[in-house]
């Protein structure tokens, strides 16, 4: 069987640089009894094409720009795994992730923007173990005027 690792690379999946929180007094995800807690992710990601930093879905910011993006916040959400054990094979299974889309007027597409983040982590753990619960959500704004913003709760082996 294949390891989470060696899945990434045999599907062409490369992680986003680590985006170090500003502040001591947060940090990208927590341990506790067996789940890992992640912080909100969105800022910091890479200035890769198609993606938007910043922006409102479904004003200056299309949804196909906005699925691109959640899959590149989730890829962010694994580098910080990654970071914290060196592999993101102590990872067991996906639990929940809660999007909050910064969505123009009238957007009522959220879920399909998720869909960006749910994809990828279904493409990675597979049918059993990267089917997840989620919440999809249209926020007036987002800190920073960040575009997506994620957080997740992880298993760990």
């Amino acid at each position: 069987m294949q390891s989470i690792d060696q899945r990434l690379e045999t599907l062409g999946i490369q992680l986003p640089p680590l985006f170090r929180f500003p502040s001591q007094n947060r940090t990208g995800c927590v341990e506790s009894r067996g789940t890992l807690y992640l912080s909100g992710h969105g800022n910091g990601l890479p200035d890769w094409p198609g993606i938007a930093h910043r922006g409102k879905v479904g004003g200056d910011v299309d949804e196909e720009t906005a699925y691109r993006t959640a899959r590149v916040v989730a890829l962010s959400m694994l580098r910080t795994i990654f970071d914290k054990y060196g592999s993101l094979d102590r990872v067991k299974r996906v639990i929940r992730i809660l999007g909050m889309v910064n969505s123009a007027p009238g957007f009522i597409r959220q879920t399909y923007v998720m869909d960006g983040a749910s994809d990828v982590l279904y493409e990675i753990w597979g049918p059993e173990l990267g089917c997840h619960a989620r919440t999809a959500i249209g926020v007036a704004e987002l800190p920073f005027g960040l575009a997506i913003e994620i957080n997740g709760e992880f298993e760990l082996a």
